[in-house]
């Protein structure tokens, strides 16, 4: 497929490789709105929020909410007491309601575009999203448009985001599993993936896939966007190194199997390998090494509230 020119292309595109992903999205990527979940969603929005995290948020905006990992994991764990969950997609929209009736959770979900949100000013206490900033095509705008919906004194958060460094590194692992995959499918014994034909969602899914991410990010790529839309109290950190390396290297081995023929300890070692890894790197190498370097980068902020000084000011002129 040629290069994305304009924005328009890129928010269709977005839209139709999310519309053809929206069924198997869960399944594919491991989505869990268990305990597992809310433990991972929770374990990444604490890195940035701390003690603030158990005071909670009322009101909750998710950009790009997909099926709902986000959202419905912080208001099963009590984070959110309300939710609105936005995407440009209409199948990932009917997916996350699907989800949502299923878990018993009341939530508004409605298809919008980042770039020009249908709210008012001051709507929202949280505004917040997962690997949704590098879909976007005028990040600048969405900014502006997260600062306008936020109250004074509410906060942005976003994780997920692709690291410029830490993308180019998972390229490694990919690299090594694509060389190791023969020997690992004879070991397994397991059968190469089926040729998907032209026609099928699967083909569509992946012939769109390379469109859709369209951003990599420095850390001061996304400081310098929160900083210009006018927040403050800005924190960019990195997250998953170790555990990305094999977790891209499992996957890249798995893919190349049909999925039947992958056996149950394969999974469960590639599963609890990457939480324990996770873990590591958490405690260990986080705290220590450049953002930069992690394959995801978690970003949060604030926007200032103006509301004591202007009322300082109100006295003082009388």
């Amino acid at each position: 497929m040629e290069a994305l020119r304009t924005a328009d292309e890129i928010r269709d595109v977005n839209t139709r490789y999310h519309d053809v992903a929206a069924a198997t999205y869960d399944a594919k990527w491991g989505i869990d709105f268990g305990n597992v979940g809310q433990s991972q969603v929770l374990g990444k929005i604490r890195k940035l929020l701390g003690d603030e995290l158990r005071t909670g948020y009322r009101r909750g905006l998710e950009i790009g909410a997909g099926t709902g990992y986000f959202s419905l994991n912080l208001l099963q764990a009590g984070v959110l007491r309300e939710t609105t969950c936005t995407d440009i997609s209409p199948g990932m929209v009917a997916t996350l309601g699907v989800n949502a009736e299923r878990l018993g959770l009341n939530v508004t979900a409605a298809r919008a575009d980042a770039e020009s949100l249908p709210y008012a000013d001051a709507s929202f206490d949280l505004v917040f999203g997962h690997a949704v900033l590098h879909h976007l095509p005028d990040l600048r705008r969405a900014f502006t448009e997260f600062h306008r919906v936020l109250r004074p004194g509410g906060r942005i958060l976003f994780a997920g985001e692709p690291s410029r460094i830490g993308d180019r590194l998972a390229t490694v692992p990919k690299r090594v599993a694509g060389l190791l995959a023969p020997a690992w499918r004879a070991l397994l014994r397991a059968s190469p993936a089926a040729t998907v034909g032209a026609d099928t969602e699967d083909a569509a899914d992946h012939a769109l896939e390379d469109c859709v991410d369209i951003h990599a990010f420095a850390p001061g790529d996304l400081s310098g966007l929160a900083r210009r839309s006018g927040f403050g109290e800005v924190q960019v950190r990195g997250e998953e190194l170790l555990a990305n390396w094999f977790g891209w290297l499992n996957r890249g081995l798995e893919t190349t199997a049909e999925p039947a023929d992958v056996p149950y300890l394969w999974r469960s070692y590639a599963y609890h390998g990457y939480l324990l890894l996770q873990r590591l790197d958490g405690r260990v190498l986080e705290p220590f090494l450049p953002a930069a370097i992690f394959y995801n980068l978690l970003l949060t902020a604030r926007k200032p509230d103006e509301r004591p000084r202007l009322l300082t000011q109100a006295q003082a002129a009388r």
